[in-house]
């Protein structure tokens, strides 16, 4: 007993005499494998900007020196609806879906799971299991430990799941599969059972232009492409239109004035007009396009590709003006210019002066654009052979 008192008082005396955190590490749990060597795994995916991550401890079929559990998972191992495990206060628990710690599913984002709103945030994620019929995948607002503490007046989404047949796998093993741009189906899948659950991003593109808003008024606005590729964005996914115009307007002046500087070019141009043109503002995008082709360094290329955009929108008349203005704006160019007057005249049904132009093209073919050569012979002999 003495020996006692004497250690005791030496080990008061050492926490006296240790800083508050050095007793505290003292005191701590040492690091140790995970229970049962239920290894802990993590996977995430990301759907657009938001990111998707299950956090569990992975259990196996065959225990290395036990008997093989195959066939015993579901049902025995795993009981079907709440039970009793024993620990705790809970006497009626789902499936902790893993071993160990509670399954947790982080979101960085809002997003609908199986069709329901989900918010941002952590949650224990339990199964519970039926014989027949569907399982009900339960969020808890209550991580705790396991399913010991569960407790069902914390349950922030409960949700029927159909359990699948799958492929035997020995590791239970959480991932993802059918990924899309806005959606992705998780799932659960151990020994013969795969449970899949299908999470929703619906306002995915509203995410980007929230992201491409805040990133514009940083470093990345010192660049007027991307307020230019900001605007094509929004104008591909037909959102904030009306900002997008702003945008537009300042890849083409001064995106931060006399910090940075935009640039009027084709390009530039091009996207405002497509900007008004999904506005409905048909005209000023017309008026944009005129200065476009009128802009310095406009390339004959691009003013003939946008003819061929107004021609096949059966603007003919209009296609050929924009033809002719490339031919006068480029006289040195013996491709495009004519190419687009060809185009142009076969549409109108003038067949002298398409065949003309036409031969003028097939004289003078780019090298990178020889393959094209026999659709063009093709269009010349078509005119040729009408009567």
């Amino acid at each position: 007993m003495a020996t006692f008192n004497r250690n005791l008082l030496f080990l008061l005396a050492l926490g006296a005499a240790l800083p508050r955190r050095a007793v505290a590490q003292i005191a701590s749990e040492v690091t140790q494998p995970p229970n049962g060597d239920n290894q802990r795994a993590e996977v995430s995916q990301w759907i657009g900007l938001v990111k998707v991550t299950v956090d569990y401890h992975s259990p196996r079929v065959h225990l290395q020196g036990r008997r093989d559990r195959t066939g015993h998972i579901w049902g025995e191992l795993v009981q079907y609806g709440l039970f009793d495990e024993g620990f705790g206060p809970s006497r009626a628990a789902p499936w902790r879906a893993g071993a160990n710690e509670s399954t947790t599913l982080t979101v960085s984002h809002d997003v609908k799971l199986e069709g329901k709103d989900l918010k941002a945030g952590t949650y224990a994620l339990f199964m519970k299991l039926e014989k027949t019929g569907p399982w009900t995948l339960i969020l808890s607002s209550n991580i705790g430990w396991g399913a010991f503490q569960y407790d069902s007046t914390k349950t922030v989404l409960s949700l029927p799941v159909t359990p699948e047949d799958a492929p035997f796998t020995e590791y239970l093993t959480y991932g993802f599969t059918d990924r899309l741009p806005n959606s992705a189906v998780a799932y659960l899948q151990w020994e013969n059972k795969r449970i899949p659950f299908r999470i929703d991003v619906p306002n995915v593109n509203e995410l980007y232009i929230a992201q491409m808003r805040r990133d514009l008024q940083a470093w990345a606005g010192f660049n007027y492409q991307n307020w230019q590729s900001a605007a094509q964005f929004a104008v591909a996914n037909n959102i904030d239109l009306e900002e997008a115009l702003v945008w537009a307007n300042k890849a083409i002046e001064e995106p931060f004035r006399n910090a940075a500087a935009g640039r009027a070019d084709f390009s530039t141009y091009s996207t405002k007009a497509s900007v008004l043109r999904a506005l409905g503002r048909d005209m000023d995008a017309d008026t944009t396009m005129e200065r476009a082709m009128r802009s310095e360094g406009a390339g004959a290329q691009q003013i003939h590709q946008y003819g061929m955009s107004v021609l096949q929108a059966e603007k003919k008349e209009k296609a050929m003006e924009i033809f002719k203005f490339n031919r006068q704006r480029h006289p040195d160019d013996k491709f495009f210019p004519y190419l687009g007057l060809a185009r142009g005249y076969t549409a109108l049904g003038d067949k002298k002066n398409a065949i003309a132009n036409w031969e003028v093209v097939l004289k003078n073919i780019p090298p990178g654009l020889e393959g094209n050569r026999p659709a063009f012979e093709r269009a010349l002999q078509t005119l040729k052979s009408a009567p």
